[in-house]
């Protein structure tokens, strides 16, 4: 029994193991991210509907005709928002939990009070100007931590004003900057620190353009989702930097192994280790540099296999062995020192040593489904198993499997004859069935009624349920 072959193999299935972990990972991860994304678009667009409910019913809206709006912004701000962070994956901010419908504050964001102001005009004057009222009649309101939003429209348009020079602005313009320095200062505060933009502009929370405004969203929710799930599925891809980390590791590992055999073998030839020459170290340093290339190759393609084809680890592995096995038995059949009958029996040999080794992989991990460990158990019971039985398998038993064969294949050609005289048999049925199809199906009336009754007994109906003339029908579908 060649212990050594047998530690080769399962080290070798032990790296196309943590290969296969490694890409499991990546599987599990975007199962788990697709799953979360699930909740996250139910999320978001259960804040849609919320806003498609308050919208779908006018009559409980605060304020006439042309003031509705300012409600219905403050629930676009809230459910928008909230939609927007959710579909990301984030937390949402926005509640109206604890606001009473006509308090200073209309809603809070992360706990802090929140002033909605809605109102016409291009430069958003009218807007500033109900600002100044709030704040008048709520001097409190800033001091203790409230901000303001306003439509995003106006809000972009007065943050462009505040920042020219006064030298460009027209007449009208100056005057509003003006209005909003002298706020500030007197107030001891800064426009962009209390106030914010909102996430809709003045005219989508209007009642006529409303529903057009939470279908555009809802479009753009389930766009974002898209490309969330598109990117899951862009960071569960193998990558070049994931395999080569696999590479270095096969090669490490099987360096490593390679260098352990090697002066395990010079021990074993009843050498101590502090008796090793250089020529010693020499062998020693050529096993382990070809164990690390072949590694590294075995580590390449064992997570190209395992990533871009339907190749289990333990398979891939077992062909990159198989592949180093023939190529080295080729090499002996051209320099001549085996012949061609040999190569084809020594490349049979390792063809099946290799299968052995991915089958037991392949059970161990069925059995024990601990990375790495299962496939290591596996592997080093079924070698030692199949090695112990092609180590022992005497001659009687060999002939006891050839007459085994032989049986089996005269049993194979018995199935083979029953086989086809079934197979005889249904086209015969076959045919009958075709033919009675056709009589029942006739164009021909008075063909096909007769047709019917043979189809009917032909698939087994009881005589006494078959409706055989007219009498009989009138009664059926009459009485």
């Amino acid at each position: 029994m060649d212990i050594s072959s047998i530690i080769k193999s399962t080290q070798e299935q032990a790296v196309a193991s943590w290969i296969d972990y490694l890409n499991q990972l990546r599987l599990k991860e975007l199962i788990s991210n697709l799953a979360k994304q699930d909740t996250n678009l139910e999320g978001a667009l259960s804040e849609l509907q919320k806003l498609k409910d308050f919208v779908g019913d006018t009559a409980h809206i605060l304020g006439s005709k042309l003031t509705k709006h300012g409600e219905i912004a403050e629930h676009a701000q809230v459910n928008i928002s909230n939609a927007r962070k959710i579909i990301e994956g984030l937390k949402s901010e926005y509640s109206f939990q604890g606001v009473g419908r006509t308090a200073p504050e209309d809603y809070l964001r992360d706990g802090i009070k929140i002033q909605s102001k809605f109102y016409t005009g291009s430069l958003g004057n009218k807007t500033f100007e109900a600002i100044k009222g709030h704040l008048d009649k709520y001097p409190d309101f800033i001091r203790n931590g409230g901000k303001y939003e306003i439509p995003k429209d106006q809000y972009d348009k007065i943050t462009e004003l505040l920042s020219k020079p006064l030298s460009q602005l027209s007449r009208s313009e100056y005057t509003f900057v003006k209005q909003i320095r002298d706020w500030e200062m007197k107030n001891g505060i800064s426009f962009s620190d209390k106030v914010n933009s909102s996430v809709v502009d003045y005219a989508d929370v209007q009642q006529c353009e409303i529903d057009d405004t939470i279908k555009k969203e809802q479009d753009k929710i389930e766009e974002t989702d898209q490309k969330r799930r598109e990117e899951f599925h862009e960071e569960s891809k193998p990558t070049l930097q994931e395999g080569l980390k696999a590479t270095g590791v096969s090669a490490a590992v099987e360096g490593g192994m390679s260098f352990c055999l090697g002066v395990a073998k010079k021990l074993k030839s009843g050498k101590k280790l502090g008796e090793f020459t250089e020529q010693d170290w020499k062998d020693v340093g050529i096993d382990t540099a070809l164990g690390a290339g072949k590694g590294a190759i075995r580590g390449a393609s064992v997570y190209t296999l395992t990533n871009f084809t339907a190749t289990p680890a333990a398979v891939a592995s077992a062909l990159v062995t198989a592949s180093f096995g023939m190529a080295a038995q080729a090499q002996l059949l051209h320099k001549g020192e085996i012949t061609t009958e040999e190569f084809i029996e020594n490349s049979e040999v390792v063809c099946l040593d290799v299968t052995v080794s991915a089958i037991a992989s392949v059970m161990g991990q069925v059995l024990i489904p601990v990375p790495v460990l299962g496939a290591v158990v596996g592997n080093a019971v079924g070698m030692f198993m199949y090695s112990i039985a092609k180590d022992n398998l005497s001659e009687q038993e060999q002939t006891l499997v050839l007459g085994y064969n032989e049986t089996m294949q005269k049993l194979n050609e018995q199935l083979d004859t029953h086989y086809k005289a079934l197979i005889e048999l249904l086209k015969q049925e076959f045919a009958k069935f075709k033919s009675v199809i056709e009589l029942a199906f006739n164009l021909n009336v008075n063909i096909a009624f007769s047709g019917s009754i043979t189809l009917a007994r032909y698939l087994g109906c009881s005589d006494e349920k078959i409706l055989k003339d007219k009498v009989a029908v009138d009664a059926f579908f009459l009485d």
